[in-house]
């Protein structure tokens, strides 16, 4: 395959996903602000914008929600917005049409000729909701039709990296405890995570077992843990030979050593120091997407969570 056909399927994956995650965290924390009228608008904004990785203006400017609709939604030229990220999928989708479905790329297109300009305060759950739908569509149209081959081994790598990342930035910005933050159950609904840890602890609902699931559950599909397996499993679908050398490969050497420091630092250490714990996944994250980038597309520029367009 070649490799700016193999760059754009990597980066369709990690873009859709990008969109579904910020319109999570965006629909949970600002449903949260509306509800709690005791709750610090300026603290919670600050926040959001924290967890994607976006400057707020200096102290003593109050940050009003809708200023993150805009910035972190529907302003196109913010790298780190969902429009700029639906526009980027579709970007990436019209340079690999030779191998895109004509049903990936229809759904991709409309979603980004349909995504809003602008919101109002009202409109920003059902636009939100609407993100997620249309992420479920374009993961179901690959899921159902997609031959398991290089294309689908991409575009799985390239999601998986950034469920890694994106798990790790909510994270590394809360604190899982009542007296600092969003409580575990607002954290768990940012994910999609609040039912399937219902289910899966049967009344232990606390900071330790919620930060096990969303680090640690092998079923549940937006864990780390279960991140970085699929993206294990993607590479050695994609080269065989990864891992026969112990592990030599670079980013099957960053990605285990997230999960060997996961799987074996008990919870409660791993909660004491929560925020430096997920920098340090993030930026074994991000070392596994340039040792990717190295070894399957060499001659692109190096990509940045921030601003890269694939």
């Amino acid at each position: 395959m070649l490799s700016r056909i193999a760059e754009s399927l990597f980066w369709i994956g990690r873009y859709i996903d990008r969109a579904d995650g910020t319109a999570r965290i965006l629909d949970v924390h600002l449903q949260l602000l509306l509800e709690d009228p005791w709750a610090d608008e300026d603290t919670a904004c600050r926040s959001m914008l924290s967890v994607m990785g976006v400057a707020a203006p200096p102290r003593g400017e109050v940050v009003r929600r809708e200023e993150v609709v805009r910035r972190l939604a529907v302003d196109l030229d913010e790298p780190t917005s969902i429009a700029f990220s639906v526009r980027a999928a579709r970007e990436n989708a019209r340079r690999a049409r030779e191998i895109v479905s004509a049903e990936l790329w229809e759904v991709l297109n409309t979603t980004n000729r349909r995504m809003p300009r602008r919101l109002r305060s009202g409109q920003s759950h059902e636009a939100f909701q609407w993100v997620l739908d249309r992420s479920a569509l374009a993961y179901g149209v690959v899921e159902s039709n997609a031959a398991r081959d290089e294309s689908w081994q991409f575009f799985t790598l390239g999601r998986a990296i950034e469920r890694i990342d994106m798990i790790a930035r909510l994270l590394a910005t809360r604190s899982l405890t009542p007296e600092s933050g969003p409580s575990w159950t607002t954290i768990l609904r940012s994910c999609g995570a609040y039912d399937p840890f219902l289910r899966t602890y049967q009344g232990a609902q606390s900071a330790a077992a919620a930060a096990e699931f969303l680090l640690l559950d092998r079923l549940f599909p937006r864990s780390i843990v279960f991140s970085v397996a699929a993206a294990e499993r993607s590479l050695a679908g994609i080269d065989p030979q990864t891992g026969r050398a112990g592990h030599a490969n670079p980013a099957q050497r960053a990605l285990g050593r997230i999960r060997h420091e996961l799987e074996y630092t008990p919870v409660a250490e791993i909660l004491d120091d929560l925020p430096g714990r997920m920098e340090r996944v993030q930026a074994l994250s991000t070392e596994a997407s340039e040792a990717i980038r190295q070894q399957f597309f060499p001659t692109q520029a190096e990509p940045s969570w921030i601003g890269e367009v694939g």
